[in-house]
């Protein structure tokens, strides 16, 4: 066999032995058996030295090639080997840490926003522009200017939350008790006829119950223009609550006093949680009173500067949690600022 044959049936075997390792061990082997100190090849190159003088030259570079081809070959292939070999290996001692998906909490618009947006649209629709007022109020706005100046007994009623100021002197600062001082601020910058409703939060200092919160939303309704009467006002309201709790509810008005209406009336609604059958909300009376409203005052006229003897109008308060208590069958007004997510998601999917 030449010395040619002899290379070609090594660098044969080599390969196909080399092809058949499966794992780094057996690479490693294949080096040791092919390229290392006692290795095949290395024993063919040593025995060039008895070769003729003219086959030497031909045989080393040859073998030297030959070499070269198995190094690179083999460096290829173990490499490849030991990649694999550590993917099995980080896939044996993988640890599963995936958690299943969680459903993202998904926001919803507040009860009591929400029935404001819709009273919004239901006073819009019979001509009501909304807006608002600030919550921190001078006594001025707040009480003198709707017929309950300092020396009024009505004045003690509305149990005001004060705000310490730095002693200055000045008019004296409350957080509204009302959303009516509106009222005045809309008069004073606008000429009749005037149609507004104010919603916003409103402060009491009493007693918490399930129809009572010390701090409240209210809307505030104003009317002013040339021949308003009382009905007027009666059928505002019956339209507000056959758009909000359907034609089968009941309404009623009774004879009440607020300082900045005359005459005054109290509106009420049968009560949608107990169908009028008298539960712990209504007090077992059947009726849910939703606010306080009239004709307003001529006091409260001539001190916008309007004339009380060519323009009338009308006033309204509604407590909008209660409402909403109406709406949804909620029987405890304090749940509303309770900050239970439980609560609010089962309103939001009760709506």
């Amino acid at each position: 066999m030449t010395v040619q044959e002899q290379l070609d049936d090594l660098r044969r075997r080599a390969l196909a032995d080399l092809a058949a390792a499966a794992d780094a061990a057996a690479s490693a082997a294949w080096e040791h058996a092919y390229l290392g100190p006692k290795g095949e090849l290395t024993r063919f190159l040593r025995g060039l030295g008895a070769l003729a003088a003219e086959e030497r030259p031909v045989a080393g570079r040859a073998g030297n090639a030959l070499k070269q081809e198995l190094s690179a070959a083999w460096t290829e292939r173990d490499q490849a080997l030991r990649a694999a070999d550590l993917d099995l290996r980080l896939a044996a001692d993988a640890v599963d840490v995936t958690l299943p998906g969680r459903r993202p909490l998904l926001g919803a618009i507040h009860p009591v926003t929400r029935m404001i947006d819709d009273l919004s649209e239901i006073f819009a629709l019979l001509g009501f522009q909304t807006v608002v007022g600030p919550e921190v109020e001078t006594a001025h706005y707040n009480f003198d200017l709707l017929n309950i100046p300092a020396d009024h007994p009505a004045r003690d009623v509305w149990d005001t939350i004060h705000v310490e100021t730095d002693g200055t002197g000045g008019d004296e600062i409350v957080l509204r008790t009302h959303t009516s001082p509106m009222q005045a601020r809309v008069m004073e910058r606008t000429q009749p006829p005037v149609r507004v409703v104010v919603p916003g939060r409103v402060y009491r200092y009493e007693a918490q119950d399930a129809s009572h919160e010390w701090a409240f939303h209210q809307l505030e309704g104003l009317a002013v223009d040339r021949n308003i009467t009382m009905a007027d006002l009666k059928g505002t309201l019956a339209e507000l609550a056959r758009q909000l709790f359907g034609p089968e509810r009941r309404i009623r008005f009774r004879c009440d006093f607020f300082p900045f209406v005359e005459p005054g009336v109290d509106f009420a609604v049968d009560c949608a949680i107990c169908n009028g059958q008298g539960c712990r909300v209504c007090k077992g009376s059947g009726w849910l009173e939703l606010g306080g409203a009239g004709m307003v005052h001529p006091n409260v006229l001539r001190a916008v500067g309007y004339d009380p003897d060519a323009v009338s109008g009308f006033a309204f308060g509604l407590g909008i949690e209660r409402l909403v208590m109406m709406q949804t069958g909620v029987d405890d007004v304090r749940a509303f600022a309770g900050n239970d997510l439980r609560f609010l998601r089962q309103i939001a999917r009760a709506a």
